[in-house]
């Protein structure tokens, strides 16, 4: 028995030892009560100084470029609606790029684990009681995090918007322009009818929750670009975390002769297409987002187009203008930037 301890304790003492030698290079996973995705402190980095992005107006370009820190070390967190799209990912790929680049960044990712204002107003106030001096937040709804927000101003934290925006006030927000983005899949969609001989019929279209901005956006552009036409758009389905709520109205507006179907997010087109591939019928879906899931539905046909946004830029930027404005070199508020969309069909993979 006591050859089997000494054994044992040999074996801790050196997973210990390991775990201590590799703690500043590789992103580490924890999970507290909010669970962090991600986790990663970055090294002084090595690259040239570039400039601060100081706009003319309240609208930029993407693309900006990091510098390095002044030396000071900034803990940054991201906070996504949720954990479960690999969109939010790609958003922490970038916001990782950047802090590797920027260096001197303990940079962290957490979520709720459902779309909830209250639960993500609490993963606001926990970055803030564990020094959080920037968060980059994917805002659930407009209005429903504003208090957790004003008091991490308060607090001295700078908030940068990233995918989608609460009312409160912020640095700068980084987002696809959804209105326009939408009606970029409407007219999308239309072309692709048109292209069938169909003018006329009805279209379902599903959203995330009635309060999600950026969908909502969508959804409107989307509406825009059925104006003046012969088709009808049916009421607005919400998935409301249960996919179930998608799949279902997709299978009743199959039943009625629905013509395609739009999808306002990656959870809802995967679920369209999942549906419409299940029940092997012909139907024009239209959706956003390029995870594998989608990218797979469109290479065999299922999905005619998705519409590709840019996560990883608003998370290189976002991070790297929350350290510009930490360090003073980023002085403008309330900046807006358009990451911009391409659609990708079956033709153009």
């Amino acid at each position: 028995m006591r050859a089997k301890r000494t054994l044992l304790l040999s074996i801790l003492s050196g997973i210990f030892l390991l775990i201590g030698c590799g703690a500043n290079t590789t992103p580490e996973i924890i999970m507290p009560e909010h669970p962090m995705v991600s986790a990663v402190t970055s090294e002084p980095s090595s690259v040239s100084p570039a400039q601060a992005v100081s706009p003319d107006d309240n609208t930029e370009k993407s693309g900006t470029q990091t510098a390095p820190t002044t030396g000071t070390n900034y803990t940054v967190y991201l906070i996504t609606m949720d954990l479960a799209d690999s969109y939010w990912k790609s958003i922490d790929d970038g916001c990782l790029d950047a802090a590797k680049e920027l260096g001197n960044i303990t940079y962290k990712w957490t979520g709720p684990d459902s779309h909830d204002d209250t639960l993500q107003s609490a993963c606001i106030d926990d970055a803030v009681a564990n020094g959080a001096n920037a968060i980059l937040i994917a805002a659930n709804s407009k209005d429903g995090i504003n208090a957790s927000l004003q008091k991490a101003a308060e607090s001295g934290c700078k908030i940068v918007y990233v995918d989608s925006a609460a009312s409160y006030d912020c640095v700068t927000a980084l987002s696809t322009d959804n209105t326009i983005a939408g009606k970029t899949a409407g007219e999308t969609m239309i072309e692709a009818l048109r292209e069938k001989g169909i003018t006329g019929g009805t279209i379902g279209v599903m959203g995330v929750t009635v309060d999600t901005a950026s969908c909502v956006a969508r959804e409107n552009g989307f509406r825009q670009a059925f104006e003046g036409t012969d088709f009808t758009l049916a009421e607005t389905v919400f998935m409301q975390d249960n996919a179930d709520n998608v799949t279902n109205a997709v299978k009743e507006g199959l039943a009625q002769n629905y013509i395609g179907f739009f999808g306002t997010n990656e959870g809802t087109t995967v679920t369209i297409g999942n549906a419409v591939k299940e029940a092997a019928a012909e139907s024009t879906v239209v959706g956003f987002d390029t995870s594998d899931a989608v990218l797979s539905l469109v290479a065999d046909g299922t999905i005619y187009a998705t519409m590709q946004q840019n996560p990883k830029v608003m998370g290189h930027d976002g991070m790297t203008i929350a350290i510009q404005a930490l360090e003073g070199t980023y002085t403008d508020t309330n900046t807006t930037t358009d990451t911009g969309v391409t659609v990708i069909t079956k033709d153009a993979m």
